[in-house]
């Protein structure tokens, strides 16, 4: 079968009234965390592991990628009528969308960038379902061996990529990784790091581990922070929909913007914060109007909310295809897939087809669900920016605990919460990046059985290890991912901040 019999096959699925409940759910979800400043989609789809432990596999991976999705459209919000950006990926959009609301142009802002994201969102999809068969193809021929070197190449990319230190990357994914040691060894049967605690036997659970560093970590961070004065939101003036002109300088901004997008967010050092300051200065250099950035220039709007949602479905690419996370909400989607027995890999093309053609046919879907509920409901998301700060961690510790208590009823589960949740707090005071930590307790466990597995057909042999041609490219380009989020950080931040300081002079 094709995959465009497959995506059809999909449909059947995400058109279900359930699955589409679930659809609707997430990017409702997605939008409204997106709005809240430093509420992202990683918190929130990591509060839901546990509520969403006896659900339906489908649909509860389905609401997690709408969550995921809608993260990206409600982040231009805050972006553009607050000036401040709810992810890392809308930094960009802020410099020019608030310039465009203060000169009383925010409903054109707004209408590019969910447009734009629309626009992005499903070309970007439809790469998805055509592209990741090729990929799962590659796949099938891997052994121990280069499922080790595949482990390795998602534990490079995850700590060079978030954050702005590698040192501090990897201390954190060593973290995961010794975390990931405790419990029973899956090939002798022997314990380890159990401590004689019965509850470890099993291993630190990862929806603990996830909900304590993503939701309890974040929320005493912001406790710590003490009070702060209300953000002033700009009132949006005028009418919300694009002129014609607006039309004409938008619609090659979101195209350049989706085909910058996609390839970063699938690439395994890519991440939308990077695609989105490439966006940023590819438009600056190929506009017609260059003394309109920095005062509001409507492609700097559309360029890079199209390249945040293109890289977003991006980034599903490496994650159904070979199980490698490339953003945090991917590493917390990762585990969701291995709470319900599910490992992304090539194999799950071939055992739960329907899952993952459904979950790509729902991404369709759910692109149509946030255009309508972004625009017409513009009001709705600006009345959540008024919502007090204290109130709403007050209510995500609630949730984070009542979920845990839910999923793992037990004293020891509590306490490895609070414990995980006061690390999280500390390596947000120290800049150390949180993703790691839980791709390490993930992958772990498989990457020391993969190795060990290839070192026994070896015979000890360490060389084996790059004997294999595919073994030998993914190590390479786990050297090349130490290396390249550097660069292009670099260059495309670079761009933007000599930018802004010419605007300041």
């Amino acid at each position: 079968m094709s995959s465009f019999d497959y995506l059809l096959q999909g449909f059947a699925l995400a058109a279900e009234p359930m699955i589409l409940l679930y659809a609707l759910i997430g990017v409702t979800l997605g939008t409204a965390v997106g709005v809240l400043p430093g509420i992202g989609p990683a918190l929130t789809v990591a509060l839901l592991l546990p509520v969403t432990y006896g659900l339906d596999p489908a649909g509860s991976l389905i609401m997690f990628a709408g969550i995921y999705y809608g993260g990206m459209y409600g982040g231009s919000t805050t972006s553009i009528l607050l000036n401040t950006p709810g992810e890392s990926a809308s930094i960009v959009t802020a410099l020019e969308g608030n310039k465009m609301a203060r000169k009383g142009r925010g409903g054109p802002a707004l209408a590019t960038a969910a447009i734009g994201s629309f626009v992005a969102g499903t070309i970007a999809t439809l790469l998805l379902a055509f592209l990741a068969p090729h990929v799962v193809k590659l796949a099938l021929v891997f052994g121990p061996r280069e499922y080790f070197a595949l482990m390795v190449l998602a534990f490079v990319t995850v700590s060079a990529a978030f954050g702005d230190s590698t040192r501090k990357g990897l201390t954190s994914l060593f973290l995961g990784l010794g975390l990931g040691i405790v419990g029973i060894d899956s090939l002798t049967g022997q314990t380890r790091m159990s401590f004689g605690v019965p509850q470890l036997l099993d291993g630190v659970e990862v929806t603990t581990l996830a909900v304590a560093m993503f939701a309890v970590g974040e929320a005493l961070f912001v406790a710590a922070q003490g009070p702060r004065p209300a953000d002033s939101v700009m009132a949006i003036k005028g009418s919300v929909w694009m002129t014609a002109a607006d039309w004409a300088r938008s619609w090659k901004a979101w195209l350049r913007g989706t085909f910058i997008g996609f390839p970063i967010g699938a690439m395994p050092a890519g991440g939308a914060d990077i695609a989105s300051f490439l966006s940023y200065a590819t438009e600056k250099r190929s506009t017609k109007h260059p003394e309109e950035f920095g005062k509001g220039a409507i492609e700097g709007v559309a360029g890079p909310e199209a390249a945040n949602n293109a890289a977003a479905a991006g980034t599903l690419v490496p994650l159904l295809t070979l199980g490698l996370p490339t953003t945090a909400t991917a590493a917390i989607m990762l585990a969701g897939f291995q709470q319900f027995g599910l490992q992304p890999g090539p194999l799950l093309f071939a055992t739960n087809p329907q899952l993952v053609w459904g979950l790509i046919a729902s991404l369709l879907i759910a692109n149509i669900m946030l255009v309508v509920l972004n625009l017409p409901l513009i009001g709705l998301w600006v009345k959540l920016l008024t919502i007090p700060r204290h109130w709403l961690y007050a209510g995500i510790l609630m949730f984070a605990t009542l979920g845990t208590i839910g999923a793992n009823p037990s004293m020891v589960e509590l306490g490895m919460l609070l414990i995980f949740g006061v690390l999280g707090y500390g390596m947000r005071l120290y800049g150390y990046p949180i993703a790691p930590i839980v791709v390490g307790l993930i992958l772990g466990p498989m990457a020391e059985q993969q190795l060990r597995r290839a070192l026994a057909i070896a015979q000890g042999d360490v060389t084996t290890l790059v004997q294999s041609p595919i073994a030998a490219t993914l190590l390479a380009l786990s050297a090349l991912a130490l290396i390249l989020p550097l660069i292009l950080r670099a260059r495309g931040k670079g761009e933007v901040l000599s930018r802004v300081a010419t605007d300041e002079d």
